[in-house]
């Protein structure tokens, strides 16, 4: 069976990319790899072996065009109150906290935030099949 390892993002600034990742997820560098052209830098936290692999382009000037087809990461939390506020209090600009019961069960609790080049990333409250 294969294992889902890391998800790579194209981030134009690479200290603001993990100083982001590190105040809203914990997230810190587990590896870097550095080449001529651009730089790897793999996130993680105890909580997962699961990484976010950041692409730094070193002659990369222009932010990058998300396009019409990304969606986002997610991570799920125990505490999404919590979170949401401490989001807040950090300064990460959270979008308004979610209930999503479309036929008037709750699938979910969530919330989205940005990262600095305009990466979605849903914050999902751990319950059902949320872990």
């Amino acid at each position: 069976m294969a294992k889902a390892i890391h998800s790579m993002i194209r981030v134009l600034d690479e200290d603001r990319s993990v100083a982001f990742y590190r105040t809203a997820f914990g997230l810190e560098i587990a590896d870097r790899l550095d080449f001529s052209d651009f730089t790897l830098i793999y996130l993680s936290n105890a909580e997962t072996g699961f990484e976010v692999e950041l692409t730094v382009n070193k002659d990369r000037t222009e932010p990058y065009d998300l396009g019409d087809g990304y969606g986002h990461l997610a991570v799920s939390v125990a505490d999404l109150d919590a979170e949401h506020a401490r989001f807040e209090a950090e300064g990460l600009n959270p979008r308004k906290l979610v209930e999503f019961a479309p036929d008037g069960k709750l699938v979910g609790r969530f919330f989205f935030v940005a990262d600095p080049d305009g990466y979605q990333i849903e914050v999902l409250e751990r319950s059902g099949r949320f872990q």
